[in-house]
């Protein structure tokens, strides 16, 4: 069995793939890890990604036909993941690899939840521009007033995370759309949650998925999770604003 299965849902991300790879190998070296790509391309990913598997074993793919969707991307790899951490992260280059293992640093000193951050000190989301900013920024804030669970969460709407699988083990997922974070903190059981700052960068290829589509399922999302959504009580959210102490 793994420790860590890292979960990548891919979308005609086909110029990031071997560096990403290239990235998790170089910040996990020396733990057990897996890499799961969840894979909806209708260009020539795939073939990269099995050109990838070849000469790595610890990859793994799960091409989907038919079916689109991040955060139902992310939910089939929970599935097959077999790590006793689970992280996700996007294939576009603008989640930092080397932030894996600060997560795992902090998951293995007994947090249930590490979330990198933009908003606190050390972090920044500068990869985006004057308009994602604001979009996010609006979503952020819708996200809270909704859902009591995002309250002390800097960075709720952010797809870089990594939790014990325990998190998830008696949730009902049902995500819509990219969110996928926020599902899991609506949804799953935990007590601690620690936030790393982090640089948001800019992508070095490829295209942003940002559409009025994903805005629509956002606020659907939301919507459904003020319904169903666990009453989060007695978290503790922890804010590490210096990257030091996270390895120390």
């Amino acid at each position: 069995m793994s420790r860590i299965s890292v979960v990548i849902p891919t979308y005609n991300e086909s110029e990031n793939i071997e560096r990403l790879v290239e990235q998790i190998h170089y910040a996990l070296n020396g733990i057990s890890y897996e890499i799961i790509f969840v894979d909806d391309s209708t260009d020539n990913t795939p073939e990269v990604i099995n050109e990838v598997i070849k000469n790595n074993p610890v990859v793994r793919m799960k091409h989907r036909v038919g079916e689109t969707g991040l955060a139902t991307a992310v939910i089939e790899g929970f599935k097959i993941s077999e790590g006793d951490y689970i992280a996700v992260m996007d294939a576009d280059l603008q989640h930092p690899p080397e932030l894996l293992l600060s997560m795992y640093n902090c998951i293995e000193r007994g947090v249930d939840f590490c979330i990198p951050s933009r908003f606190i000190p050390g972090g920044s989301d500068g990869g985006l521009g004057p308009y994602r900013k604001l979009v996010s920024l609006v979503a952020r804030y819708i996200g809270k007033l909704l859902l009591p669970c995002l309250r002390k969460i800097t960075d709720p709407t952010s797809g870089l995370f990594m939790f014990r699988r325990e998190v998830i083990q008696n949730a009902d997922l049902q995500p819509i759309g990219w969110k996928i974070m926020i599902e899991v903190l609506a949804m799953g059981t935990y007590s601690t949650v620690v936030e790393i700052p982090y640089m948001f960068k800019a992508r070095p290829a490829g295209e942003s998925k940002l559409t009025s589509k994903v805005t629509k399922e956002y606020l659907q999302q939301l919507l459904g999770l003020v319904k169903r959504g666990k009453k989060q009580q007695g978290v503790k959210v922890i804010r590490l604003s210096e990257r030091k102490k996270i390895n120390e």
